[in-house]
């Protein structure tokens, strides 16, 4: 049939119909798909040794550099940022780490849970899309009570990790569960007191919250390293496996883009920017000396690289992506009682 005979059938009503319906198909086929705007879970393994370390990301949040930077110009800050093509606000990451030994599921800090807000809060959610379970969970190990390390622990009233112990320095204990510390600490801070307190809580009425002294050996392959500053307490740790090191270094770094060229810099929640300073200097020569991977609380997610020394500054090495992990066969974790 002629193009022309369809044209003018298509005017009688029958017809038109049908004419409209194909002609909204062979339109739809070429429609742009719609846009999901999601992420894929937040979890990201590697091996170190034989041990299996897997990421896990509570979220992200906008980091407000420009007010909460302190011991550099604002100048000094816009220059860093532009170099790496990034503008305020600059997304934060909130990361933590579960190490699996083999015979123990230890997880290094925890996120802010419902502390943040709506924009944090994913790590139970990113552990069960990693494999794994809370009630798996033998120790939870935290680098310090700030918030976004210590909110993840609890969920409403109820222990988060129900077979963990839960563990801190004693210094870092001391400082933030006791109320009276309030008075001297400046008073934007003085929620951080509270939250401390009754996430801990849970863990301390089940006899499950058991301080460390510093720089203490915690388990095989596991030592804690004191770094004061950020918090008066707060504490690196040492994950060693086959001649392999991990140093999982806590708020070592908040903005890597600023920090790593200007360790001084520093942000207005450190109990002692003085000490933060060293204990950051520190930790970063450590790193790039020895080669250790290190694992970062708030370097984009995964938060897994290396540092190298650059003169005075320190270049961020991201781990090199590997979609395979599983070729080191990873251990198998034992099931904690119910």
């Amino acid at each position: 049939m002629k193009v022309a005979t369809l044209f003018w059938k298509a005017r009688e009503p029958v017809f038109f119909t049908l004419f409209v319906i194909a002609l909204s198909f062979a339109f739809s086929a070429n429609a742009a798909a719609p846009q999901v705007r999601t992420q894929g879970p937040g979890f990201y393994r590697v091996m170190l040794g034989d041990y299996e370390i897997t990421a896990l990301l509570d979220g992200t949040h906008p980091f407000p550099i420009d007010s909460v930077m302190t011991y550099v110009s604002k100048e000094d800050v816009q220059r860093d940022l532009a170099r790496d093509d990034l503008t305020v606000p600059v997304q934060g990451s909130i990361n933590a780490f579960l190490i699996n030994t083999g015979t123990k599921l230890i997880l290094i800090d925890t996120g802010a849970g419902v502390l943040y807000g709506d924009c944090c809060g994913h790590l139970l959610e990113n552990l069960r899309a990693a494999g794994y379970e809370p009630d798996e969970v033998d120790e939870v190990l935290l680098t310090h009570l700030h918030k976004d390390h210590v909110g993840g622990i609890i969920l409403g009233t109820k222990m988060a990790f129900p077979n963990a112990v839960l563990r801190t320095s004693q210094t870092e204990a001391d400082y933030w569960l006791n109320s009276a510390n309030k008075a001297t600490a400046p008073a934007f801070l003085s929620s951080f007191f509270d939250s401390a307190i009754a996430c801990v809580a849970p863990y301390q009425a089940a006899g499950r919250f058991v301080p460390f002294a510093a720089n203490q050996r915690l388990e095989p392959g596991i030592t804690a390293i004191a770094t004061p500053g950020h918090t008066p307490g707060h504490t690196a740790y040492l994950i060693q496996s086959s001649s392999q090191t991990l140093l999982v270094w806590g708020d070592m770094i908040h903005v890597a883009s600023i920090q790593l060229q200007n360790p001084t810099a520093s942000v207005e929640y450190d109990t002692d920017a003085i000490a933060a300073q060293r204990s950051r200097r520190t930790m970063l020569a450590l790193a790039a000396s020895k080669h250790y991977m290190v694992a970062a609380a708030h370097i984009a997610f995964p938060g897994l690289g290396h540092v190298r020394a650059n003169g005075n500054t320190y270049d961020w090495i991201p781990v090199n992506y590997d979609a395979d992990p599983a070729k080191n066969e990873a251990p198998t974790v034992k099931k904690s009682s119910p």
